[in-house]
């Protein structure tokens, strides 16, 4: 006992230990968003009747790899007239941002990198940076129609942040805590527990789960709210005139920040890594225990996911200002009336964490 104190006060060792937490996190996640793309594109497909990737590697599974291949032999060109500084830093920014989001996402009991009090105010703060990636890589191009997908993307993610706001209000209220680990745990015991799907606040929280879901969809520039980077007008938009490496980064950073919403959505509205049908007692807590609620988290992430490819394979792009006046003059004024009907229930009844 003396000498694991003793190790535990090493501050090289504790260094060591949160930078191999950190570099287990990052290699699982990059390889999740490997097939989660490959995963997508899938789906994808099949509402087309086609097969989509089926040729490298079994099934086609290892596409992704290819295409990671493909991207970083590629020339990186960049355009004259270019500020080089901005436009190498945009992607970089896009991808690191994203990235340092998962510090505070709880995977499994006990299972966090970085288990914050104020988590909930961490993620807003880190991904509301993250438009900044979009408008550095808009204005550094020196190009018209990139510099129109930096503003446009500025003008979306803040709409869309707003309301994200309010939903996430609902559910500390609900929780009594800005802590993620804590949201979780307080929505244990089954479905019925589950913030989406509690019979006492359902009527307000199932349209929460749906407006924050729609939310993130514009929020990460996912179809049908990829204005910033409509092919039909703007010709990819913000990145048009990335290639190679830092067009690579710039996708990886937008399909982090996807896959953390999708891990948001299980967080918030669907219990975490908790079971939908409750804890059996089967098993002691440990390990075991926070392996099985590893894999319920990731198969709650992998069906949000799918509903995000479903929505972009069935759901044709919005016009601008139609996704303007869902954002300020549904979604707000929704949220909003939420905020004061959940602020309300928990005055009278209290909080979860109470």
């Amino acid at each position: 006992m003396n000498q694991f104190l003793a190790w535990t006060d090493n501050p090289i060792l504790l260094v060591l230990l949160s930078l191999g937490q950190i570099l287990a996190v990052t290699v699982v996640l990059l390889l999740s968003i490997a097939f989660l793309l490959y995963f997508d594109r899938k789906v994808l497909a099949g509402t087309m009747l086609r097969k989509g990737p089926n040729v490298v590697g079994p099934f086609g599974l290892l596409q992704s790899f290819a295409d990671f291949g493909k991207f970083v032999l590629k020339e990186i060109i960049v355009p004259a007239g270019a500020n080089k500084t901005v436009f190498f830093i945009a992607p970089i920014l896009s991808t690191v941002l994203s990235l340092i989001c998962w510090a505070v996402i709880p995977i499994a009991p006990g299972w966090v990198v970085s288990d914050l009090n104020v988590g909930v105010l961490y993620l807003l703060a880190m991904s509301s940076l993250g438009v900044y990636g979009v408008i550095m890589a808009g204005w550094a191009s020196n190009s018209k129609y990139p510099f129109l997908g930096g503003l446009r993307s500025a003008a979306q993610m803040v709409s869309y942040e707003v309301s994200i706001g309010f939903v996430l209000v609902t559910v500390i209220l609900l929780a009594g805590s800005m802590n993620l680990t804590t949201i979780v745990e307080t929505q244990a015991g089954g479905f019925w527990n589950w913030y989406a799907f509690k019979p006492q606040t359902i009527i307000v929280m199932f349209p929460m789960l749906a407006i924050f879901f729609i939310s993130a969809l514009a929020e990460t520039n996912r179809p049908p709210f990829d204005l910033p980077e409509a092919e039909s007008e703007l010709v990819a938009g913000y990145q048009v005139e990335y290639s190679g490496t830092p067009f690579l980064l710039m996708y990886l950073g937008e399909q982090i920040a996807i896959t953390l919403m999708c891990a948001m959505t299980a967080i918030l509205f669907l219990g975490g890594w908790n079971s939908p049908i409750g804890d059996l007692g089967i098993f002691e807590p440990g390990t075991i225990e926070s392996l099985i609620g590893a894999l319920w988290f990731a198969a709650k992430i992998i069906f949000v996911f799918f509903m995000f490819a479903f929505v972009r394979a069935l759901v044709p792009r919005y016009r601008y200002d139609q996704l303007m006046r869902l954002g300020w003059k549904i979604f707000l004024p929704t949220s909003l009336v939420a905020v004061l009907i959940i602020g309300g229930y928990v005055a009278y009844f209290g909080s979860a964490a109470s």
